[in-house]
């Protein structure tokens, strides 16, 4: 079966994103859409069969499209200022040559007896230390393993002034309210909006081709998966703000989460690609299944800028078969809030994060 697919899923990669994040819960957590469907569909490009259906239900491309895709966004991400993108194909089993060729921007090497030092170290360097090793570690059992791994390092266009950082009460999703370190910025009102009941505030970042940061603060009560969304709506859904300039208040936070996706892609309609008799005879002739997904990441928001880093490990395993008026207006997140980075065309959602918990003072950026 074949599909054709979009030139730049954008659509797709946001529609896995808001399906994911409903699985997330509504504790503090950073999750990277983006590297998710990279590594998904790395190995979507190995489906076949009723498989690789399944696996376009999810991820819009499957097979040789797949390949295509993959390559693409990688090559796009790659563009931006201060981002990164790397990805891996470590095996015990053959790998098919014409996979290989498929994915020309992926590295592929052989499961070692020093797999777990080797692929440690891939992850620390690539990062930037930001993620100490692999997400999971090995037992034995991984006859296939991929690794996808996207970093972020980028300045503010306008920094926000450090001696102006103070504590202010923040109110957490369990109503207990505390002082953490907030920043202050005076910005311009065309980079806040509303979507759908929520306030979007846009931070660019310096560089040509550089990343959006968008922070996203919802009513009351609001969860993240009603909230973060909020932050890739189109122009149509925008409301703005009938004021000159507003005076941003923002906790300088970090967040760190591993996430186990495995059992959320099956709640999201993977099925055979999940269990023993899924076809992959387009990555090798050998019988696999992907039998874990983990991604760990991690965001941090200074009066400087922001970095980020996430690391996507799939292991496969053998089985059988308004109007304006001069005015300033106070935005303060001073309670639970999103935070998503996307691309310079504001398409694709790089890192989403949400913070239910009060930021500490401990919440710096590495020295």
């Amino acid at each position: 079966m074949t599909h054709t697919h979009p030139a730049f899923p954008a659509d797709t990669v946001r529609s896995l994103a808001a399906r994911w994040l409903s699985r997330l819960g509504d504790g503090d957590f950073v999750v990277s859409p983006v590297g998710l469907w990279l590594a998904l569909g790395v190995v979507a490009a190995g489906a076949r069969g009723r498989t690789a259906r399944e696996m376009y239900e999810l991820l819009g491309v499957e097979g040789e499209a797949a390949a295509g895709a993959v390559t693409g966004v990688g090559r796009r991400l790659a563009e931006a200022e201060g981002l990164a993108a790397a990805g891996g194909v470590w095996a015990r089993v053959p790998v098919r040559e014409e996979f290989r060729r498929g994915l020309p921007d992926v590295r592929f090497g052989e499961l070692g007896g020093d797999a777990q030092g080797v692929l440690d170290a891939w992850v620390r360097e690539v990062t930037g230390g930001r993620v100490d090793g692999l997400p999971l570690g090995l037992d034995g059992s991984e006859d296939l393993l991929l690794l996808n791994a996207l970093v972020l390092k980028a300045s503010w266009a306008v920094a926000f002034p450090r001696h102006l950082t103070r504590d202010e009460p923040f109110t957490d999703g369990y109503g207990d309210t505390r002082p953490v370190p907030t920043m202050r910025l005076r910005i311009p009102s065309a980079r806040v909006w509303y979507a759908d009941g929520v306030t979007v505030v846009e931070l660019p970042c310096a560089g040509e081709g550089a990343v959006l940061v968008r922070f996203v603060l919802g009513p009351e009560g609001a969860g993240p998966d009603e909230v973060l969304p909020a932050a890739w709506a189109g122009p149509g859904a925008r409301e703005r703000l009938a004021a000159g300039s507003v005076d941003l208040l923002l906790p300088r936070f970090t967040l760190r989460t591993k996430t186990e996706a495995h059992a959320h892609l099956a709640a999201l309609g993977l099925d055979l690609a999940l269990r023993p008799g899924a076809d992959f005879s387009g990555l090798s002739p050998d019988p696999l299944f992907i039998d874990k997904v983990v991604q760990e990441a991690v965001v941090e928001v200074a009066e400087e800028g922001v970095e980020a880093a996430a690391v996507t490990q799939v292991t496969m395993t053998r089985g059988a078969v308004p109007p304006r008026r001069e005015a300033v207006e106070r935005i303060a997140f001073d309670r639970p809030f999103g935070v998503v980075v996307l691309d310079a065309g504001g398409e694709l959602p790089l890192f989403a994060g949400w913070r239910q918990s009060a930021p500490s003072a401990g919440d710096r950026p590495r020295a």
